[in-house]
C-alpha cells in the first residue's frame, strides 16, 4: 500500500478518477489520446453501453468538438467532459428509443432533438434522417455524430465566413 508523499499520487487527482484508469490505459507519455486510442477506451470503458463500438470517424468529431488547442488529440480533461456530455446523448438516445431496438427511427429522433432544443423543420429531420440512418433507423454511434455535428453547427448565433468554415471543416 502507497501512501501520500510515498509513491502515491496526491488524493483527489486524475488517478483517483475512475475515468482515468482507461485514459492513462491508452494515453501516450505526452497524457494525450488520438482518435484510435479514444476508440479503443470508449470501448473498454463500456461508455458506448451495449451498443457496437463507436467508429473511428465518430471518434475524430468527438476529438474536434472538443480541441480547443487545435491539436487533434484530447487531454484527460476533455476526456472527463467528453464522458459527461456522451452520457447526456445515451441517456437522451435511451428515452426515445421506445421499442429498445438500439435504433431511433424518424419521429424518435425528432422528439429525441427537440427535448435537446433543436425544433427542425420538416424537410432538416429529413436531411438529418437520410444522412445518419440505415433502413430509416439511425443507430447510437450516428446518433452522437449528428449531435456532435448539429453542437458545432449551433454553438455560435451569428457566424462569420471564417467562424463557419472552422466550424463546418473541422468536424
Amino acid at each position: 500500500m502507497a501512501y501520500p508523499g510515498y509513491g502515491a499520487p496526491p488524493p483527489g487527482g486524475p488517478a483517483g478518477d475512475p475515468l482515468y484508469g482507461y485514459f492513462s490505459a491508452v494515453a501516450g507519455q505526452d497524457g494525450q489520446i488520438s482518435a484510435d486510442e479514444l476508440q479503443a477506451c470508449l470501448t473498454q470503458s463500456g461508455m458506448s453501453g451495449s451498443y457496437k463500438p463507436f467508429s473511428l470517424e465518430t471518434c475524430r468529431l468527438m476529438i474536434n468538438m472538443l480541441d480547443r488547442d487545435y491539436s487533434g488529440s484530447m487531454g484527460f480533461a476533455e476526456f472527463k467532459e467528453l464522458s459527461s456530455v456522451l452520457n447526456g446523448w445515451k441517456q437522451n438516445f435511451m428515452s426515445y428509443d421506445h421499442d429498445r431496438s438500439g435504433t431511433v427511427e424518424g419521429p424518435e429522433m425528432q422528439q429525441s432533438l427537440a427535448s435537446m432544443g433543436y425544433n427542425l423543420s420538416p424537410n432538416a429531420l429529413n436531411i438529418i434522417v437520410r444522412r445518419y440512418s440505415f433502413q430509416g433507423r439511425i443507430p447510437f454511434d450516428e446518433y452522437v455524430a449528428c449531435c456532435i455535428k448539429l453542437r458545432s453547427l449551433t454553438r455560435s448565433a451569428t457566424f462569420q465566413y471564417d467562424d463557419f468554415i472552422q466550424c463546418t471543416m473541422n468536424t
